[in-house]
């Protein structure tokens, strides 16, 4: 017989606010469009080695487009893999302490990442301006205008301090039992 926690232990009737819930689902949409821009940037690659093995022709766009869509993917990604607590974390103290010390302990801990997303931020609309007003391009054959690659930038982490203003809401505000759970290191067995 299986133990079905109470709502208040598993958090499972807590529903966050509906701007909150809004911005999670802004996470997942973007974390939609850079699968996207990862698959784009496979067909792109098959389509570069498809040019030049195949048809034996060189290709001028190719590299260059990959590269802006993988980094374009990662930054965009970073709010939804946030959302999914996918980022490097190290989970020993926060399992060794009661709720109420993990509690303050993630919200210190989300604090200093939104200061350090907001700074991302801001130096990243620093350069995608510089790129817009003065209209640098790529160095490349292609001419790629870099106000779009660099737009990642400051998107990105704009979506990624907006999670991370969500993430610190449940921490400080949330009920015990809608805390995130320390994931313990599974067994391969």
């Amino acid at each position: 017989m299986t133990h079905t926690p109470a709502p208040s232990e598993a958090g499972a009737t807590y529903r966050p606010p509906l701007v909150l819930r809004a911005l999670t689902a802004v996470s997942v949409g973007f974390g939609v469009v850079a699968a996207f821009m990862i698959l784009a940037a496979v067909l792109v690659t098959c389509h570069m080695i498809f040019v030049r093995s195949v048809l034996g022709q060189s290709t001028i766009w190719q590299t260059e487009a990959v590269i802006y869509l993988v980094i374009g993917a990662t930054l965009l990604g970073l709010a939804y893999v946030q959302k999914l607590r996918g980022h490097v974390g190290v989970d020993l103290l926060p399992g060794l302490l009661p709720v109420p010390a993990r509690r303050v302990l993630a919200v210190i801990v989300t604090a200093l990442t939104i200061a350090m997303a907001a700074t991302m931020l801001w130096y990243g609309w620093e350069m995608f301006h510089l790129a817009w007003e003065r209209n640098w391009t790529s160095e490349s054959v292609w001419k790629f205008p870099l106000w779009i690659s660099y737009l990642a930038m400051p998107l990105g982490f704009g979506l990624y301090l907006m999670q991370l203003l969500v993430d610190l809401w449940i921490a400080a505000f949330a009920p015990p039992g809608a805390l995130p759970e320390v994931h313990p290191e599974r067994s391969l067995d």
